[in-house]
């Protein structure tokens, strides 16, 4: 019988080192819990990322996914099939976009949205051959492609990958004199941001940032590109990050949660004025749009207005928020977020990091994960109920109290 190291060693020996797990192996999950090889039960405060926003394994879901794997599962874009118009005019309508351009992977989309972008500033805006531009922010997180990774500022995502693709600009995030003296350039024909950097350590702007970005961008002529990956589908306690503000952007972004965890779904949406500057051959993917994909996002996106998972997010994240700034720790430097997508920003002391504290919750019965050495985000899934909330609440605060 393998043992947790022997699961964790074989990864080690064939696969490559690219992640620094926590030592947990992981065999089971069911909403809000997951269970390890040897039967210990944990809170999931990482969501994988904000996928599983709907929980582990929601039946809906994977009875969607098991239902059309016994029809069809993948036809390639060469023919019709009986799923995909379905999907593209719910989740069109769902989000309010005239069209919808089906990928597998957030980074997918992302690449899709940079391309969609720089096809209409030369369609339409009329910028000259490769001088388009598009403006970024400094500790971004978008995905991994080569493309992506030369507009990170994070030496990690990015060191030993160039040459790096060109035409891109980076301002401060957060920064509306920086966007409003990038906009000066006629080439720029895109915003690319984040509504909550989460990787960065969910840094949420000011109140009124993305409002003002907006209507910078509409003022020159230049397309506000939303990624909402990690943040939309309920996450922050509305349906997108950017409806906090009324903002609704020419390009929507979206990845992870569009599926529930269950299978890779992602999209770029956009009005026809953009959308339909892409003709036949010039972007695609074998995968994008195949019968699965679209069953499990509509099921996926269906359970979060029927469950009113937005609605929980909002409410139970000021509670998380509340009890968390209520712990006296000479640790906790920071803590912020928007609804259920939080971080606690650490004092690291030697064996007081934000990896120790990560250690002793999963000890506990509780999973989270620390980014950028220090900080530690807590993302539950968004069906967790107030009791379950408040019990994993004790569980850090009784952590918290160990390293006292």
């Amino acid at each position: 019988m393998m043992t947790p190291k022997d699961y964790m060693d074989r990864e080690d020996k064939y696969g490559a080192h690219n992640y620094h797990p926590l030592p947990v192996v992981l065999e089971k999950g069911e909403g809000i819990y997951v269970w390890d090889v040897e039967g210990k039960k944990y809170f999931d405060f990482l969501s994988a990322y904000s996928a599983v926003n709907q929980g582990h394994c929601h039946p809906k879901i994977v009875n969607a996914m098991v239902d059309q794997a016994k029809k069809l599962t993948l036809t390639s874009r060469a023919f019709y099939n009986n799923v995909l118009g379905e999907y593209e005019e719910y989740i069109t309508k769902y989000f309010g976009y005239d069209k919808v351009l089906p990928m597998n992977t957030g980074a997918e989309a992302v690449e899709t949205a940079i391309k969609l972008c720089r096809k209409w500033g030369y369609q339409k805006k009329k910028v000259k051959d490769n001088e388009a531009k598009i403006i970024v922010c400094e500790s971004n997180f978008h995905g991994r492609t080569t493309t992506i990774v030369s507009i990170s500022t994070d030496p990690d995502a990015r060191a030993d990958y160039g040459p790096y693709t060109p035409g891109f600009i980076t301002i401060p995030y957060n920064n509306i004199p920086a966007l409003e003296k990038a906009l000066e350039d006629k080439n720029v024909v895109g915003f690319l941001l984040e509504p909550i950097q989460g990787e960065a350590g969910v840094f949420v702007p000011d109140e009124g940032y993305l409002k003002k970005a907006y209507d910078l961008c509409k003022k020159n002529n230049v397309l506000f590109i939303d990624d909402e990956v990690q943040t939309g589908i309920a996450r922050t306690g509305k349906m997108l990050a950017c409806d906090h503000e009324g903002v609704r952007p020419d390009i929507l972004i979206l990845g992870k949660a569009v599926s529930g965890g269950v299978f890779p779904v992602s999209a770029a949406l956009a009005d026809d004025d953009i959308m339909l500057c892409i003709k036949p051959g010039e972007h695609g993917s074998t995968f994008g749009g195949n019968p699965i994909a679209g069953k499990v996002a509509i099921a996926a996106l269906q359970v979060v207005k029927d469950e009113k998972l937005a609605e929980n997010a909002e409410r139970l994240g000021k509670i998380f928020r509340d009890e968390f700034k209520a712990i006296k720790s000479d640790m906790i430097e920071l803590v912020r977020g928007k609804g259920l997508l939080n971080a606690v920003v650490i004092h690291n002391k030697p064996g007081k990091t934000a990896w120790d504290v990560c250690i002793a919750m999963a000890e506990a019965g509780l999973l989270a994960k620390p980014t950028h050495g220090n900080i530690i985000r807590f993302a539950p899934p968004l069906v967790i109920t107030e009791a379950q909330l408040r019990e994993a609440m004790n569980i850090i605060k009784a952590v918290f109290k160990k390293f006292e």
